[in-house]
C-alpha cells in the first residue's frame, strides 16, 4: 500500500514539473524582448528613456569615458 502511495506522489510531482516547464517554455516563445519593442516603436523618447544616463562601471577614465565640459 505504501509503495502505491509513493509512486502516485512521484508521478504527480513529475506531471506538475512537466506542466510548469511547459508553461515557462511557452512564455519564453511568446514574449517579445524589450529591445525589439523599442526598435519597433521607432520613438526617440522611448529609446532615450531606456538608455542609462551614466556609466554603470566605476568612472576611472579608462572603462567609461569622462564627460567633456
Amino acid at each position: 500500500m505504501i509503495m502505491k502511495f509513493e509512486t502516485l506522489m512521484l508521478r504527480g510531482l513529475f506531471i506538475a514539473c512537466l506542466a510548469v516547464c511547459g508553461l515557462i517554455f511557452g512564455a519564453m516563445l511568446t514574449t517579445t524582448p524589450p529591445a525589439t519593442q523599442f526598435a519597433a516603436s521607432n520613438r526617440l523618447g522611448t529609446i532615450l528613456l531606456a538608455a542609462p544616463s551614466s556609466c554603470a562601471l566605476p568612472p576611472d577614465g579608462v572603462v567609461c569615458p569622462l564627460p567633456r565640459g
